[in-house]
């Protein structure tokens, strides 16, 4: 799996990262949760939290947005987004 991340303020890109992990012998959303965890690290941001929406924006389009709401420390962007290539 290889998971990209990007931090974005307004329109524009801030920051951005990208996590691959094998997937063999293991749950997509065991996979996922290490790639996220990697991706906040790489990022330097604190884990955000995933809301059902989250799982079904996932589910359908293979991405999805976390907003200030669902961190628990300040941020100094407006979205984080991730997307499963």
């Amino acid at each position: 799996m290889i998971l990209y991340g990007q931090l974005i303020n307004g329109n524009k890109v801030i920051a951005e990262a990208k996590v691959e992990k094998d997937t063999a012998g293991k749950q997509l959303r065991d996979v996922l949760e290490e790639c996220l965890l990697q991706l906040c690290r790489d990022l330097d941001i604190s884990v955000p939290i995933w809301l059902k929406k989250n799982t079904k924006e996932f589910a359908m389009y293979r991405k999805t947005s976390f907003y200030s709401e669902q961190f628990v420390e300040s941020i100094k962007f407006d979205r984080f987004d991730i997307k499963m290539e």
